[in-house]
């Protein structure tokens, strides 16, 4: 597979890119303006000055750029951060095991955003346009 699979690998990837990045802009969105459920369903957002506002501005801008191709190494090292933030802070304490304490979507999300930070935009990205 992977020899069918690999000339098309940094396409593969720029597609991954762009799809975590719009799912992780769209966490923040919820966070942001109360929209997808708001938080926790409420329908509402969560105060700009507090550490969820925060949140949410790395996650909708971060989001954004990484799916963008736009600063994508910063971006996603910022991110990857804040996931790692989220999970010592708000899982964590719950247990060590992430499927157990609820936290694996943020390790998920750390790991690829680690990664993304390691590779950059590479294809279908506004960083390697400006490159040219």
């Amino acid at each position: 597979m992977e020899k069918f699979l690999g000339k098309y690998s940094d396409y593969l990837y720029a597609l991954m890119r762009i799809i975590v990045g719009l799912l992780f802009a769209c966490n923040g969105a919820r966070k942001l303006f109360g929209i997808f459920g708001g938080m926790e369903g409420s329908g509402q957002a969560a105060p700009l000055f507090s550490q969820l506002g925060l949140a949410g501005i790395i996650e909708f801008f971060g989001g954004l750029f990484v799916a963008l191709g736009l600063l994508t190494g910063y971006a996603a090292f910022i991110a990857s951060g804040e996931m790692a933030v989220a999970y010592f802070q708000g899982h964590f304490p719950k247990g060590f095991w992430p499927i157990l304490n609820m936290g694996e979507r943020a390790v998920f999300y750390c790991f690829v955003f680690l990664y993304i930070a390691s590779r950059g935009a590479v294809v279908w990205g506004i960083d390697r346009a400006l490159r040219r």
